[in-house]
């Protein structure tokens, strides 16, 4: 456990130290998720660090706050207008002022569970290690909407592994999620680590379907950031394409890949 919440700490610190440096206009700029702000994303992931930590520490508070959300996006109300009107008083700084300290009292207190111990969340219970892990998640894919924002490079780090395994692992989610049936072949997936090495492997190698590439460009994929076509990963042509045009390695609605080119980034780094 303690390998992957020092991987969530230093996922959170990255961020936060992203987000200390943006301008007033930068926070306000627009990405290429949705038209989301830098400000967005940062809302959207403090909304989610405050209702984990309850998860983590009050889930009976969690079960009281899942039933007002719930209400809420019933009525037709999006969770980008429900984190805005939330924040709507504070401005980046304050906003991060608000996110930092939250996300820090969530990974103390996930640091404090047992890795096993089951947490509620909006669908099946979680074990403590695999909810660090979809933190870790969410953090990088909508800090990466950020880093395209100021369009900077961002450093791929060995964290990307806890993205890639839950990517793996949602490969009949994939599927299911759009109501398709799910292939018998499972694929082999092989990438390489950014930090060099042996390269990550998931699968047996003698499958008849494979993915490969790098870690970075298959976690750009799982999370939606980018499309297959804006990526080297070299696949198959069976399952493991048909998975990769749908991939998606979070809860929620079937999603869609942003189209080719829409998130190409001209970095200024």
């Amino acid at each position: 456990m303690k390998p992957t919440i020092d991987d969530l700490r230093a996922e959170y610190a990255e961020l936060a130290g992203l987000a200390r440096t943006l301008t007033p206009t930068q926070w306000a700029e627009r990405s290429a998720f949705y038209g989301w702000t830098a400000w967005d994303e940062i809302a959207h992931l403090c909304f989610f660090d405050e209702t984990a930590l309850l998860a983590a520490t009050d889930p009976e508070a969690f079960a009281r706050d899942t039933a007002v959300l719930n209400a809420q996006l019933a009525s037709g109300k999006e969770i980008s207008a429900i984190a805005r009107d939330k924040y709507r008083p504070l401005d980046g700084a304050a906003l991060l002022a608000r996110w930092e300290p939250t996300s820090a009292r969530l990974v103390d207190a996930l640091a404090a569970l047992d890795p096993k111990a089951r947490l509620p969340w909006y669908g099946p219970t979680m074990s403590a290690r695999s909810f660090a892990s979809a933190r870790l998640m969410e953090t990088w894919a909508h800090g990466q909407d950020v880093w395209d924002v100021v369009r900077r490079r961002r450093a791929a780090s060995d964290r990307l592994r806890h993205i890639a395994h839950i990517g793996v692992t949602t490969f009949g989610w994939s599927f299911v999620n759009r109501q398709r049936k799910v292939p018998e072949v499972v694929p082999y997936v092989e990438l390489q680590a950014p930090g060099g090495g042996a390269p990550w492997t998931w699968g047996d190698p003698a499958s008849p379907e494979h993915v490969r590439g790098t870690a970075l460009d298959f976690c750009l994929l799982v999370t939606q950031r980018r499309n297959l076509a804006d990526t080297a990963l070299v696949y198959s042509d069976g399952a493991a394409r048909a998975w990769l045009s749908i991939a998606q390695c979070f809860a929620g609605e079937p999603a869609d890949a942003p189209a080719p080119g829409v998130r190409k980034v001209a970095y200024l780094d």
